[in-house]
């Protein structure tokens, strides 16, 4: 057995050590890596109401919780955990405008649907296999970039050239998908006249 995993609350009195920020004042928040990684988000996070870019990448997380008091959130990155699903995110749901969520273990979009104002969407090499789960997509009215590769879904349609036309086309909004900007073909382009 390993040792215990890092608290949220030692994280954040290493973070302010380290800083000489107090987190309660604090806008950017980066306790990604942590050693031993943090497992749990518990309501520690409520030290940080003014928070509105948490970095907590390539850690052991399973869960997104207690995001209650992040009223202020618009940047949260928590790539390379073992995050299985978008739960949890809704109280962030009315503020969050970027998601970086690649190298998770998340198969269903169920959840997503709550980040109305979601801009940018980074989700790779996640488990998503079927496109009944990437059109939950289609509810976040604000997605303009997407960034999908790695997932079952996207490998299974890249060979073949499908990928990107069909994914732009379930989700109309979008400018960038996978890094490449999206180009809309439109049937009223008539330049003769």
């Amino acid at each position: 057995m390993v040792g215990k995993a890092t608290t949220l609350k030692e994280a954040l009195a290493k973070w302010e050590e380290k800083t000489g920020e107090k987190c309660s004042e604090a806008t950017v928040v980066k306790l990604y890596n942590q050693i031993p990684p943090l497992e749990k988000l518990d309501n520690t996070l409520s030290k940080i109401p003014k928070c509105e870019k948490l970095c907590l990448s390539t850690n052991c997380i399973d869960k997104i919780t207690n995001l209650g008091d992040l009223k202020n959130l618009k940047i949260l990155s928590l790539g390379r955990n073992n995050i299985k699903a978008f739960t949890g995110l809704d109280p962030v749901g009315d503020t969050l405008e970027e998601l970086w969520i690649s190298y998770n273990l998340i198969e269903k979009m169920k959840g997503v649907h709550l980040l109305k104002k979601l801009r940018v969407l980074y989700m790779s090499n996640n488990l998503v296999k079927d496109w009944g789960e990437f059109s939950k997509l289609a509810d976040l009215p604000c997605l303009v970039d997407l960034v999908f590769v790695g997932n079952p879904l996207e490998e299974k349609h890249s060979p073949d050239g499908s990928w990107m036309e069909e994914a732009s086309r379930r989700l109309p909004n979008l400018r960038k998908l996978d890094g490449i900007p999206v180009i809309k073909q439109t049937g009223d382009d008539d330049e003769d006249g």
